[in-house]
C-alpha cells in the first residue's frame, strides 16, 4: 500500500482499484482457536476473525455464567450482537441489559464493561473500526 503525503493530493484516484484478496474465508473461527494473548488482557475467551479487512475487525466473545470483563475503554465504536445468553454492559453509568438476538453499541472512549448474567455460555460477535484507527496511528485502549 503507498504511502501519500500532501505533495501527493493531486494523485488521488478518481475510482477505486479493485484487488480481490487471497484469502476470503477464515472457516470454523471458534474451533481454530483461541487468540490467547488477547484472551489474558480481556480474561475471557476471543476468537479473532483473521481476514484482510483494513477497516472492521471481527471477534466473537464467551463469556461463562457470572463472568464480567475488565472495564476499559477505547478510541474506536463497537457493535456487540448476543449470539447467545444474556447479560448487561455497564457505559459510563448506564447499565444495558441484553440477551440472545440483542446489539448493543459502545461508544467512542466511554468506559464500559460486559458481563453474562444468565445460566451457562454467553456468546456475542464484536465488531469494530479499530484496524482503521489502527492504520492511522489513533487506535487507543484503556484497561483499568
Amino acid at each position: 500500500m503507498p504511502t501519500y503525503s500532501s505533495k501527493d493530493f493531486g494523485k488521488t484516484k478518481s475510482a477505486p482499484e479493485l484487488v480481490v484478496p487471497e484469502k476470503l474465508i477464515h472457516p470454523d473461527v471458534e474451533n481454530s482457536g483461541v487468540d490467547t494473548s488477547f484472551s489474558g488482557e480481556r480474561r475471557h475467551p476471543v476468537f479473532v476473525v483473521d481476514l484482510p479487512t483494513r477497516a472492521l475487525s471481527v471477534t466473537i466473545g464467551h463469556l461463562a455464567s457470572g463472568e464480567r470483563t475488565r472495564k476499559h475503554r477505547h478510541s474506536y465504536e463497537t457493535v456487540l450482537y448476543i449470539l447467545e445468553g444474556s447479560g448487561q454492559t455497564t457505559i459510563e453509568d448506564k447499565v444495558i441489559e441484553w440477551k440472545t438476538g440483542d446489539a448493543v453499541y459502545v461508544p467512542v472512549w466511554a468506559w464500559h464493561f460486559h458481563e453474562s448474567k444468565g445460566q451457562g455460555l454467553c456468546r456475542y460477535l464484536a465488531c469494530e473500526n479499530a484496524p482503521m484507527l489502527q492504520n492511522l496511528g489513533v487506535a487507543i485502549r484503556e484497561e483499568q
